[in-house]
């Protein structure tokens, strides 16, 4: 009777308890995988919060962007969406349009500017779509920062955890070489030991590579929305401030 009701107990299967008696080597690969992992979620929780900000406010400020009537009310809709990466493009390319206007009332004043010069308004077109490149490269950056982190680690845990199972499986063999047995109970806990490092590497990964092509879907669908909003915005300029 007490053979049965140990029995139960005998077959549980507890994959951390069986790493943490691991060999030295394992248990620091296996603290590898936990950091990554650990790294991995903070990252996934991190962008997840930013991306779904920086989309929301892009919606939000479109809507304003297209409902305003002056430029200058639309700038300062833009101030207060500090994440959105069209409110960026925006400010940028309306701080250079506005020193484009104030240099053109200089010259105006000092009758040194010919209006309707083709070479003038052509130069001031492409003095505002460098300042809307430029900010739209460093929105880009920063959307992608940290994302090619949950890349690194989807792609090299598992190899992580196949290292870990390989040095598990020496271990293994040299202590069954030292014993001089090879039966299934001598073979199975090392074997055991060893397998459990390429689970915990592929658990890591699984959820960072899923991650990562969430969040590229993401960037790629805001990158566009900003090309396409830096055409619309050129279209404005080009209609009725640069005739």
């Amino acid at each position: 009777m007490a053979a049965l009701i140990a029995a139960p107990d005998a077959g549980n299967f507890d994959l951390l308890q069986l790493l943490l008696g691991a060999s030295g080597m394992v248990r620091g690969v296996l603290f590898l995988l936990v950091c990554l992992s650990i790294i991995g979620w903070y990252v996934i929780g991190y962008k997840w919060f930013y991306l779904s900000r920086a989309q929301n406010e892009s919606i939000k400020f479109l809507e304003q962007f297209w409902q305003a009537k002056r430029l200058d009310e639309v700038y300062q809709d833009a101030e207060r969406r500090r994440r959105s990466p069209i409110a960026y493009m925006f400010k940028a390319g309306y701080v250079e349009l506005s020193k484009l206007q104030k240099a053109k009332d200089q010259q105006q004043q000092d009758g040194a500017y010919r209006s309707g010069s083709i070479h003038e308004t052509g130069g001031d077109l492409e003095n505002i779509e460098r300042a809307l490149h430029r900010a739209a490269t460093s929105e880009n950056t920063h959307l992608e920062s940290m994302v090619p982190f949950l890349a690194t680690v989807g792609s090299a845990a598992p190899f992580i955890g196949l290292f870990g199972t390989v040095v598990g499986i020496i271990d293994a063999f040299h202590h069954i070489a030292n014993q001089g047995s090879a039966n299934l109970a001598t073979v199975a806990p090392g074997i055991a030991e060893a397998l459990g490092t390429t689970a915990i590497g592929l658990i890591a990964a699984v959820p960072a590579v899923m991650a990562y092509n969430f969040f590229a879907r993401k960037i790629k669908v805001l990158s566009a929305e900003m090309d396409s909003f830096a055409n619309d915005f050129l279209n404005i300029v080009k209609r009725h401030f640069l005739r």
